[in-house]
């Protein structure tokens, strides 16, 4: 758990409104397996700390690089039983939803992992297109997305703001009020967001730019662990002033002493995955009053 590193001794702790608690996951890119783990660990969080106004906070880049993008469109559309979610967009989906307009922008986007979005939607790119098989291709794509999906894309929000902190794919323009801030900054900001070393309006969370491990800064704090390279997808809790990342739901599930959960089979190191999860959390909701102090502590996705 933090507490904002040079804010420890000031009057005032950034914090979410009472009542309020803040789940955000960073870039998915593509990983509908990591996604679905993650989303089943929030769940088993909310059993455990029951508050009542939980909200899942998406930073954008659901699709591209990973291998898996329409898999992701389709959880999350698909997720109406999740607490309150809000949807920001990515420099990513910006790239999408470009190419359909324009196919000449297919070529850059391929650099930035569309490739596999496009097979993700049972399409066979060519790796090196003319431009007559880009407009093919286009359209082909076109045809290939569901208009869900479609409307998903173009009702992204591109900023959300809850108590003293403020989520974003990617940053924000230092010494340009909140309020006035650009999509394109929002969306692609780097250096002269990630070098600012001055207080803005909020504590910005935010995405776009891979970290090894949550990057906690007074002014700032990065939740992209690239998890399309790495396999962490982080999701961090902003709790009242408290900020923390769940445990990942495969470091303990493996050890459950008092349910008893079929196994879900091997991953993909082919070793057994533990527990089913869903099995867990049915479980879970049926079982927590009978489960001992102890084996509680054992399940929370809090624990260190």
């Amino acid at each position: 758990m933090w507490k904002l590193p040079s804010l420890r001794s000031g009057r005032h702790l950034p914090k979410v409104p009472d009542g309020t608690r803040i789940y955000a996951i960073g870039d998915v890119h593509g990983r509908a397996d990591l996604l679905a783990l993650v989303m089943q660990q929030i769940e088993i969080d909310i059993l455990l700390h029951p508050i009542a106004r939980p909200i899942v906070v998406f930073l954008g880049d659901y699709v591209d690089r990973g291998p898996a993008s329409k898999e992701v469109l389709d959880l999350l559309l698909g997720s109406r039983q999740m607490p309150e979610m809000v949807f920001l967009k990515g420099n990513h989906e910006a790239f999408v939803l470009d190419m359909l307009r324009n196919s000449a922008r297919l070529d850059d986007w391929r650099r930035y992992g569309g490739l596999e979005t496009l097979i993700s939607y049972g399409l066979k790119p060519p790796i090196n297109p003319t431009a007559s098989e880009q407009v093919t291709l286009v359209d082909a794509f076109a045809k290939a997305l569901p208009e869900t999906h479609r409307r998903f894309l173009e009702t992204l929000q591109t900023s959300f703001d809850c108590g003293d902190f403020l989520f974003v794919h990617a940053g924000v323009r230092p010494l340009v009020p909140l309020s006035a801030q650009t999509e394109h900054d929002l969306l692609w900001i780097r250096d002269d967001f990630l070098n600012w070393d001055k207080k803005f309006e909020k504590v910005i969370v935010h995405g776009h730019t891979p970290v090894e491990e949550p990057d906690v800064r007074f002014n700032r704090i990065n939740i992209d662990t690239g998890a399309f390279a790495t396999g962490r997808l982080t999701c961090m809790t902003f709790d009242a002033s408290d900020v923390m990342p769940l445990m990942d739901v495969r470091d303990w599930s493996r050890d459950i002493p008092c349910i008893e959960t079929s196994s879900s089979g091997p991953d993909r190191s082919g070793q057994d995955a533990g527990p089913d999860i869903a099995d867990l959390i049915k479980r879970l909701r049926d079982e927590i009053s009978t489960c001992s102090p102890d084996m509680l502590v054992r399940l929370n996705p809090r624990r260190r």
